[in-house]
């Protein structure tokens, strides 16, 4: 499987697109954005472009891109119409892997403009929007050209699946409990590998004194992903039934390592480029879609969400390798062992985020 060629998020705007199933990932960077803004802002106090270039890696499509670019135009509008004789023009770069739906994004950014212009008024600058499609595990910009870097829910994401490892984890889709140690052993290593990528060549694109806020899913335990533990229960049970084939499950690994904090941060030692500023675990209930008072699902039960919300993410990657017609059959279980699960313990994603300086 080669990922940068189907990875992507379901895209459009319907019933199953990451669009309309993306509240989790909402929810992440609204828990996140404090250390975002204290991020922009010590940037500021050094950093005093004409032009103001951000680049948003791993944007998806849907809203949530809009949202953190929205509020890092506002952040930046506050401090410096503060500033006598400053202007400020805005340079956005949308960074995802060229399956990606950016048509859904560049339809959107009228309506971002007009939202902007009613809530900060007219005079915040220009902006200029790009679309840059290609691997954040390689280089993407000219060097030097970037003041600030936000990426939300993409480093878990692996350039490709651990080398031999396709007979190596079978009967699971992913790192689990009966996992070899050698197969952890090889996500661990390709995490390092790729994560050292990405710093390396942000650091030669970034600015100095110019900043990063990266968020993505880690673990504090050797929990690595619950909600792939029960998607791999739901399609365990359809080998079982003769639904699925034994060796096609056996062959499929999804491209994911969650770190600890301390991966993190021996990564970004290692590598050498940025200074960590902070790095801060938070946790978000499975159950957020009914205790958030601004969920547009009220009265919908989460179970039912978060099935949606893993869909959107994994159908592209599983219709390759598995076909279409299982999906709904698949997810249908998985809703369902979701809501059991849920209705037995509290279940949490652990996020980590971590605000970078260039050196």
């Amino acid at each position: 499987m080669e990922v940068k060629k189907i990875l992507h998020m379901n895209s459009g705007v319907g019933v199953h697109s990451y669009a309309k199933n993306s509240l989790l990932q909402h929810k992440a960077i609204s828990t996140a954005w404090p250390i975002i803004k204290e991020a922009i802002q010590d940037l500021c106090t050094h950093n005093l472009p004409t032009t103001f270039n951000i680049a948003d890696l791993g944007c998806a499509s849907g809203p949530n891109t809009l949202m953190i670019v929205s509020n890092l135009i506002k952040q930046l509008h506050h401090f410096y119409q503060n500033l006598p004789n400053q202007s400020l023009r805005y340079q956005i770069f949308f960074n995802d892997l060229p399956a990606n739906d950016f048509n859904a994004i560049f339809r959107s950014l009228p309506g971002l403009l007009d939202n902007l212009k009613a809530q900060i008024g007219g005079d915040f600058g220009p902006c200029f929007f790009n679309g840059v499609p290609g691997s954040f595990y390689g280089r993407l910009f000219p060097n030097k050209s970037l003041h600030f870097v936000h990426s939300s829910y993409g480093l878990h994401w692996l350039s490709q699946v651990p080398e031999g490892m396709e007979m190596e984890n079978k009967g699971n889709i992913f790192i689990d409990a009966t996992s070899g140690e050698n197969v952890i052993e090889a996500f661990r290593r390709q995490f390092e590998k790729d994560f050292s990528v990405f710093l390396k060549c942000r650091g030669e694109e970034v600015v100095g004194g110019g900043g990063m806020a990266l968020t993505l899913l880690g673990r504090t335990d050797k929990t690595y992903c619950y909600a792939y533990q029960l998607l791999n229960l739901a399609l365990k049970k359809m080998v079982a039934e003769g639904m699925v084939e034994e060796e096609k499950m056996d062959r499929f690994n999804i491209p994911n390592f969650m770190p600890t904090p301390q991966e993190i941060k021996d990564e970004i030692q290692k590598e050498g480029s940025f200074m960590m500023n902070r790095l801060e675990v938070s946790r978000i209930d499975w159950n957020f879609y009914n205790i958030d008072a601004t969920s547009v699902d009220v009265g919908v039960d989460s179970s039912y969400n978060i099935a949606k919300c893993i869909r959107s993410v994994m159908e592209p990657l599983m219709i390759p390798h598995f076909g279409e017609p299982i999906m709904e059959q698949l997810f249908d279980r998985y809703r369902k062992i979701v809501k059991d699960e849920m209705s037995n313990k509290k279940i949490e994603f652990i996020n980590l985020t971590v605000s970078l300086i260039r050196i």
